[in-house]
């Protein structure tokens, strides 16, 4: 696989109109390697993950986070590595978090939450993922699958005795209240989210609506993880690896 057929790849995984609405949200940052054998895929793209990375001779390192502007200096230095390392680098953000196949539904799927309802999509702001357990559980049964799966320390509030049932998601940073609120408008019982913060946890506390926060970086791995597979699958010849990141977020 070269670069210009792992564009065309992407092309035809994502809506037109998804990736024309966020065209300024994803892209190559780096082509300086044309044949791709090896992809390797984390949520970040941080000096971390370059080296890791390089370590098992990836071609292509995909994210769905570039390194943002406001993490001043960073971008320039992992371009740098990149170069240094002959690696191509490519992210996909707003696409990947609102294609059907994209992070939230791949975090629901990851925790058996079956029966998904509505699709995270973006209008005017995030509205959340919403999807119901086939047998109704407990927050302490849930609480402890979500810590299992993102393999990490989470954090949790339990806010009312009923079991759980319908459960509205934001993978990353869904801890917005205007967000909670659309979940309990929707009639869900938890909400799942990558950061909390004092008025998410305000807010949940008063709604009645659990809630659990685990880490920006891994609510989001199983997106990336879902694409890489499907990149997989239209170009058999390549090796996809996850790059395993630390849970700085969690300590």
């Amino acid at each position: 696989m070269n670069l210009d057929r792992f564009e065309d790849t992407i092309k035809s995984l994502f809506p037109e109109e998804l990736l024309s609405e966020f065209h300024d949200d994803y892209g190559f940052t780096s082509c300086v390697k044309n044949e791709i054998n090896r992809v390797g895929y984390c949520t970040n793209l941080s000096l971390e993950a370059i080296e890791l990375a390089a370590a098992q001779n990836i071609d292509l390192l995909l994210t769905h986070h570039d390194a943002w502007d406001f993490l001043y200096g960073l971008r320039d230095v992992c371009m740098e590595k990149l170069k240094e390392y002959n690696m191509s680098h490519f992210y996909i953000h707003g696409p990947l978090d609102y294609v059907e196949f994209g992070t939230c539904t791949s975090l629901m799927n990851e925790l058996e939450v079956n029966n998904i309802i509505q699709l995270s999509i973006y209008d005017e702001g995030d509205i959340p993922g919403i999807g119901e357990l086939a047998e109704p559980q407990s927050f302490e049964v849930l609480t402890e699958k979500t810590t299992q799966t993102l393999n990490e320390n989470l954090r949790a509030w339990k806010h009312h005795d009923r079991p759980v049932k319908r459960i509205g998601m934001v993978t990353g940073a869904g801890h917005s209240s205007n967000t909670i609120k659309k979940a309990v408008d929707a009639g869900c019982d938890t909400y799942i989210t990558g950061e909390a913060t004092l008025y998410s946890i305000q807010y949940a506390q008063f709604a009645g609506i659990n809630l659990i926060a685990g880490s920006h970086t891994f609510t989001e791995i199983f997106g990336v993880e879902s694409l890489a597979k499907k990149i997989k699958e239209q170009h058999e010849e390549i090796s996809i690896v996850r790059i395993e990141e630390s849970h700085f977020e969690a300590r």
